[in-house]
């Protein structure tokens, strides 16, 4: 399963979301059931960003956002926002074609 979260940041937050980025994602990186952890920037907008992951199962995931460690990142991060984040849940269907 992939999920993709889009997070707007106010300008004058960003450095620091990126700093508590590179902290952090070698703990989610290395959570139980993650594939794969990316980020992502807008390409016109250097104040939107985000994450690309792909997970074993949607049980794997709504561990991680149960989990402490979830809880803590997102508090931090979650100030920083200009906007609410928004998030969705895909599947590949490439092999399916």
């Amino acid at each position: 399963m992939i999920r993709i979260v889009k997070m707007v940041f106010k300008p004058e937050m960003v450095d620091e979301f990126l700093a508590n980025f590179k902290e952090d994602k070698a703990k989610i990186r290395n959570f139980d059931g993650v594939e794969h952890l990316e980020l992502l920037q807008d390409k016109n907008h250097p104040n939107i960003y985000f994450t690309y992951s792909k997970w074993k199962s949607p049980n794997h995931l709504e561990k991680y956002r149960n989990s402490d460690l979830f809880k803590g990142i997102w508090a931090v991060t979650k100030p920083m926002f200009s906007e609410k984040a928004q998030a969705w849940s895909v599947d590949s269907i490439e092999k399916l074609l």
